[in-house]
């Protein structure tokens, strides 16, 4: 049984019929962020990735290149772990499932259970999708006119009728659904636990487990005219690497197994929760802790796929805007629970606005007035006042808050309630005003300097998991030494803000990315101005305001009801249509700009005094306006 202190987390292995595409390095970042977050709790991990080398997928795709399957799949592994290591992927082991020792495990895998009789020779006459490499039972092929098509990928099967070795997987149906019941958080999020369910209790069927019309696979043991069906040559892998079936390896399997968490996406989370924990019941093996089921990335309205034809290329990615910034991105703007959108705009946004203003300038503005005053050196101050109390014990909480999702693997979650904690720090820089302290109240200055470095240093330590070369970065900007292994979490925890720090200019954090040229398009037709003049203009009163607030309104499927403090001016309840695009933490703590001016109306059952001023991409989504640096509430635009 797997030690305390240990923590095993798997990507799904990546049939390697083309070079990664975003949504491989989203599965193996998912990982990769896990295992970091576990070893800044002072955990020892093992982090496995790797790729699916056998099947016909393969066989046939390396035939149209004119190269053997050998060759054709060693061609591949250099990109893959050309992009992992570009984006700090800390993988311990990368598996080819054509490595010796993992084909005699799955050798001896085979033999226990012929033995056990698990395992039994019959005949197959069916459906098989290629590109799944996924036999289609009656209950879910869809047909069409005289196709019978895959319920996975829509693409079109094949007849196929065979002698195959059988595994007994109906006799494992009780058992799988009692472990269901006695672990309901096996599967995140539940939604997939849940069709799981469905569909083994509508009924399992033996699953057949080898093939002899395909000979570029494991050769089952015994009968030579066979070779191992690919996923059951694939699921072993996640033991295979870590020592089960070699010989002296046994006491590393047993540090490491059962798996903490295995990360797929959810086109394949039948075979690893229906067929994997059957396999693993059979040779008397604990079941992993946890599933994490990602959504799909979609481009447009279609998910994202190499068949398809519109997978987005990581390397392009990270030459254009670098490793931490696209790693940010993808944790924080895919929520794991459901199929996200991807637009190369949206990722703009975010690394400008969220990256760039909200913690690279906030990190910007405290070296600058700090060198600016003689104040690189920073003591701790034990004599908070107010609002820096306020702030302290807001850091508390959010440092509860974001661990309970990270630990739940709720990664976009964690990151929406620490961005609320970074702009609540902005809020409270910009309060204080330090620029005006520094001449007429040294004290409450270098306060408002000691809390803000006591902030960034919490957030970088949190951030660390997602953004690591550029929390580093921050953290040599706060004179901090970042060393593993060592339980942050527990530090940060316990923490009585009690650090000094040696700040030093740096490199900026984060770049705004430059505008990219557009194409040139046909002109529009000529369109004549609405023209108004100046008085018109005049009578609008733009006002800048901060949400402090944001609950979602229950008759509405799209309205926000806000609360806005705009400083002097007093505080606002408005609403605002933009659900869709925003979740309810990412608006609190933002400053906008606000039509403060606008005739009260009633929307849904609520006043709103006021509009929040949006403006729409090219996907649709609605983009806050906002002012290049924070201002104070209540500023007016002119």
């Amino acid at each position: 049984m797997a030690q305390a202190d240990h923590f095993y987390v798997t990507t799904p292995i990546y049939y390697v019929t083309a070079k990664p595409h975003l949504g491989s390095l989203y599965s193996t970042l998912l990982a990769d962020v896990a295992a970091r977050w576990q070893k800044i709790q002072g955990k020892k991990t093992f982090f496995l990735t790797g790729t699916d080398e056998h099947g016909q997928k393969i066989a046939q795709a390396a035939q149209q290149a004119g190269k053997d399957p050998q060759s054709f799949v060693d061609h591949f592994i250099p990109a893959y772990q050309k992009v992992w290591r570009e984006y700090d992927i800390a993988y311990d082991y990368f598996m080819r499932t054509t490595e010796y020792e993992h084909v005699r495990a799955v050798q001896k895998w085979i033999t226990q259970l012929l033995e056990s009789g698990d395992i039994y020779k019959s005949f197959y006459t069916g459906w098989y999708c290629t590109p799944c490499e996924t036999y289609v039972t009656e209950k879910d092929e869809q047909v069409q006119g005289e196709a019978h098509l895959c319920p996975s990928c829509g693409r079109t099967t094949q007849l196929v009728s065979e002698e195959a070795y059988f595994f007994k997987l109906s006799a494992y149906q009780d058992k799988l659904l009692a472990f269901y019941e006695q672990h309901p958080h096996f599967i995140t999020p539940k939604e997939r636990l849940n069709e799981v369910i469905s569909f083994v209790k509508a009924g399992l069927k033996d699953l057949s487990i080898s093939r002899t019309t395909v000979s570029w696979g494991i050769p089952f043991p015994g009968d030579e005219k066979h070779t191992v069906y690919v996923w059951a040559d694939a699921l072993n892998n996640y033991i295979t690497a870590i020592g089960w079936g070699q010989p002296g390896r046994q006491a590393v399997f047993d540090a490491w197994w059962p798996a903490s968490l295995q990360i797929m996406g959810k086109d394949i989370v039948r075979f690893h929760a229906v067929y994997w924990p059957a396999f693993l019941m059979a040779i008397g093996l604990p079941l992993p802790k946890k599933l994490l089921v990602h959504g799909w990335i979609k481009v447009g309205d279609q998910k994202m796929s190499k068949s398809l034809g519109n997978a987005i290329d990581p390397q392009v990615l990270y030459e254009q805007y670098g490793a931490d910034a696209v790693r940010y991105y993808l944790m924080r703007h895919l929520a794991i629970t459901q199929d996200s959108s991807f637009s190369v705009a949206d990722l703009e946004q975010a690394i400008g606005s969220e990256l760039a203003n909200d913690l690279g300038n906030l990190l910007n503005r405290t070296l600058t007035l700090a060198e600016k005053n003689g104040m690189m050196q920073v003591a701790a101050d034990q004599l908070l006042d107010g609002p820096t109390l306020a702030l302290r014990d807001e850091c508390w909480t959010m440092i509860d808050e974001y661990a309970q999702h990270m630990n739940d693997s709720l990664f976009h979650l964690a990151l929406a309630r620490l961005w609320r904690f970074i702009n609540q720090t902005n809020s409270y820089f910009h309060a204080r005003e330090p620029w005006k302290l520094a001449k007429n109240d040294k004290k409450a200055f270098e306060q408002t300097i000691f809390a803000t470095c006591q902030s960034l240093y919490t957030i970088a330590l949190l951030l660390w998991p997602v953004m690591p070369k550029k929390m580093e970065q921050l953290l040599v900007s706060l004179g901090v030494t970042w060393q593993l292994p060592h339980n942050y979490l527990e530090h940060l925890q316990s923490d009585r803000w009690s650090h000094h720090f040696m700040l030093h200019k740096s490199e900026t954090l984060f770049a705004k990315p430059e505008p990219k040229e557009k194409e040139a398009a046909a002109a529009p037709a000529a369109h004549e101005p609405s023209y108004i003049t100046i008085d018109d203009f005049a009578k609008v009163e733009l006002v800048v305001g901060t949400v402090t607030e944001c609950q979602l309104v229950e008759k509405s499927e799209k309205l926000y009801r806000l609360q806005v403090d705009f400083g002097p001016l007093g505080k606002r309840q408005i609403l605002s249509g933009v659900r869709q695009s925003y979740g309810v933490d990412e608006l609190v703590g933002k400053q906008g700009i606000f039509v403060l001016n606008l005739k009260p109306r009633m929307m849904a059952g609520f006043e709103s005094q006021g509009m929040f001023l949006f403006a729409k991409d090219e996907t649709g989504k609605a983009i806050m306006t906002t002012v290049s640096s924070n201002v104070p509430n209540g500023t007016k635009v002119t």
